[in-house]
């Protein structure tokens, strides 16, 4: 069934397609991707609280069950389709027809729903587990001259452990195996049992370069799950949609500065390396985090200073901003362009990597590898349009030779789109100031506390 994003609704208005009726739960998922529907998600849970089929139940109660759920985005309208099937214990392990033959979008959710609930796609190309410690299975490739190279798990940067499998002849990798889970945190199992006032906290460090992105899809959830679901004032929107957009611009610079340095080009990459830096800075200026930690925070009902962010913006902060961000953007199109003029990097960046459009719609890319394909896909536009009125006309940035040209174009493309946003945020910003007519301390000519510390008085 069709649900619009952050709408609350019970799973039991979900049709649930009981244990006989799997197949037909099967042709279902199968006919939605034909029609150009996108996998979002695909998962199980474990519940006994299934009262719409009764046929497996035993003497000592209801049986349990393990439910298969399956998210679809309909990217055209702006929704989300979930659907659910219940397989009862005495069944597992249980085996069905793998969807990835046919939709390779679905190859690792497949995989890890078989690692974590021995629920078997027979047929599925590359079946093993996810998690590294039970991953030794790596794919050979056997040849003259052709050779494998391992990279990890520990790594000299500051990226978490990964281990990685090239195999290569020469400078050409024919394929690419990768081992995530060794470092687990346990913050999913934390979540279920919230929420919890750790929780935001444990978000925000989920991924250190998306705390915004991460806190804001948190905050939005807990709001619509209260009771009664809470509304943000624009004000707040405004202000998160602010923080976004600095998050994506030290994420977009400094990616192209990683690129610059994967091909040997060291100044753009040290450019962009401090550049980076600067928009973090920015981040830290409105909340004292240059992550935006502590920014973010649910609106929550019956509380008065409970509002969607922890911090407001003045009209003279909001005037460094923008000074701050025209100098920071400057700096930022000198280094980038660099990029542009050298014919090396050109020649190491086109016809690389290629990932064509409809590879894109086959594995249900997103984000840029998408669009660098052609794939006209953005959440902001389709799915945040009512959060931020700019998101709305947003053009989205694509490309369509699929190389890394044409990642690095996009990452260029949507740097210059989100200082254009955020100069019209700031914009409405002092708008918003004008209206609230907040109550200032401006009015007291001198205000002073009193602190004991173990060596003197401090006067604040």
């Amino acid at each position: 069934m069709n649900k619009n994003i952050n709408k609350l609704f019970d799973l039991k208005q979900i049709k649930l397609f009981s244990y006989t009726q799997f197949e037909n739960y099967l042709q279902v998922i199968n006919s939605e991707l034909d029609g150009g529907k996108r996998v979002v998600a695909h998962f199980a849970d474990t519940t006994t609280d299934n009262s719409t089929d009764t046929s497996t139940d035993t003497n000592d109660g209801p049986t349990k069950f393990t439910t298969l759920f399956t998210i679809l985005s309909d990217d055209k309208n702006c929704k989300l389709d979930v659907y659910q099937a219940a397989i009862p214990f005495t069944a597992i392990p249980f085996s069905y027809p793998s969807i990835t033959t046919t939709y390779p979008q679905m190859h690792m959710f497949e995989r890890e729903v078989y690692e974590e609930f021995n629920i078997r796609p027979i047929g599925h190309p590359a079946l093993k587990a996810v998690r590294a410690k039970l991953n030794n299975d790596h794919l050979q490739i056997e040849g003259d001259e052709i050779h494998e190279v391992a990279v990890g798990p520990v790594h000299a940067g500051i990226i978490e452990p990964g281990h990685f499998r090239f195999q290569c002849h020469g400078e050409k990798v024919f394929h690419l195996e990768i081992s995530l889970g060794y470092q687990h945190r346990g913050i999913e199992k934390q979540l279920l049992v919230g929420p919890h006032p750790k929780n935001i906290y444990q978000i925000e460090c989920v991924a250190g370069d998306t705390t915004i992105g991460h806190t804001w899809a948190y905050c939005e959830n807990i709001e619509t799950l209260s009771s009664p679901p809470t509304q943000v004032s624009t004000y707040s929107n405004l202000l998160r949609a602010l923080m976004l957009e600095l998050e994506r611009l030290a994420n977009h610079v400094g990616d192209l500065g990683a690129l610059a340095n994967d091909v040997g080009f060291l100044p753009t990459s040290s450019y962009c390396g401090r550049i980076r830096g600067d928009y973090l800075n920015l981040t830290a200026y409105i909340c004292g985090n240059r992550f935006g930690r502590s920014m973010l925070r649910p609106k929550l009902p019956n509380l008065n200073n409970s509002h969607g962010t922890n911090f407001f913006l003045s009209d003279l902060q909001i005037e460094y901003i923008k000074g701050k961000l025209e100098e920071i953007y400057r700096d930022t199109i000198g280094a980038t362009n660099l990029l542009w003029k050298n014919s090396t990097v050109l020649s190491r960046f086109e016809n690389t990597g290629i990932v064509n459009y409809q590879s894109s719609i086959d594995l249900g890319l997103v984000g840029v590898a998408a669009r660098a394909a052609g794939v006209h896909l953005d959440c902001r536009k389709s799915y945040q349009q009512n959060l931020c009125s700019h998101y709305d006309k947003l053009e989205i940035a694509t490309c369509n030779t699929g190389d890394v040209w044409a990642r690095a174009f996009v990452r260029k493309t949507e740097i210059d789109q989100s200082v254009k946003l955020i100069k019209l945020i700031l914009s409405d910003l002092k708008i918003q100031n004008k209206k609230m007519h907040k109550n200032s301390t401006s009015n007291f000519p001198l205000i002073y506390s009193i602190c004991k510390s173990l060596k003197k008085k401090f006067v604040p």
